[in-house]
């Protein structure tokens, strides 16, 4: 064969040679590029994750200290076994529309409110409660007849207890606000847990033509 052919071939060799070897590392290239997007992404997932148990670990902590800052303000001590877990919050059916002064008119609300612990005994939860009166009959900006505020330090002077019942009793004065109504009436509580921190809602509807 003659000399130039030997060399155009040795040429074409060496050039196949090099292809082979630029594809074979693009090969390898594109593996590792993959291997590193995986890690970004197994990345990425554990931070999200972290970033959730942290904001999880932030509320937990606040609920804790709200707890603190309230047993702390407590006037006298209170031993362990003493403590509850509030579960509930019922209304008792005796709560209704009164006539106390005899007069024939209901003027006064009363709400009597039993929190039950884990047990189902009621026990006396110092907290905070909110109470509406709603007549659903009417026109939604006319539903709510009134709403009142009962603060802890006011709460824990209304325990009611009798031979038959032990609860909360809250009564107010309804005499200027609602007209002698045939029509039932809903009233909602909410009962905010001072030791817990825990959210209570509970309604009734109570019936004004009833003694």
């Amino acid at each position: 064969m003659p000399k130039h052919l030997h060399i155009r071939s040795f040429l074409q060799r060496c050039v196949i040679a090099g292809c082979i070897a630029v594809v074979a590392g693009g090969c390898n290239n594109a593996g590792s590029r993959s291997s590193l997007l995986e890690e970004l992404d197994k990345t990425r997932l554990e931070k999200t994750e972290l970033e959730h148990q942290v904001k999880k670990c932030k509320a937990r902590t606040g609920q804790m200290k709200k707890q603190f800052q309230v047993l702390s303000q407590l006037n006298r001590p209170i031993r362990l076994d003493g403590l509850y877990d509030l579960q509930a919050v019922r209304i008792h059916r005796y709560t209704n529309l009164y006539d106390k002064d005899k007069d024939g008119k209901k003027e006064s609300l009363i709400v009597y409110i039993q929190p039950i612990d884990e047990q189902g005994d009621i026990v006396k939860a110092g907290g905070a409660v909110d109470v509406e009166l709603w007549d659903l009959s009417r026109k939604a900006e006319q539903a709510m007849l009134g709403q009142w505020h009962i603060k802890p330090d006011e709460l824990k002077k209304l325990w009611f207890a009798t031979l038959i019942t032990i609860n909360y009793r809250l009564t107010f004065d309804i005499g200027e606000i609602i007209e002698e109504t045939n029509e039932p009436l809903t009233v909602k509580v909410t009962f905010t847990d001072y030791l817990s921190g825990k959210v209570f809602k509970e309604q009734k509807i109570i019936k004004p033509s009833n003694p």
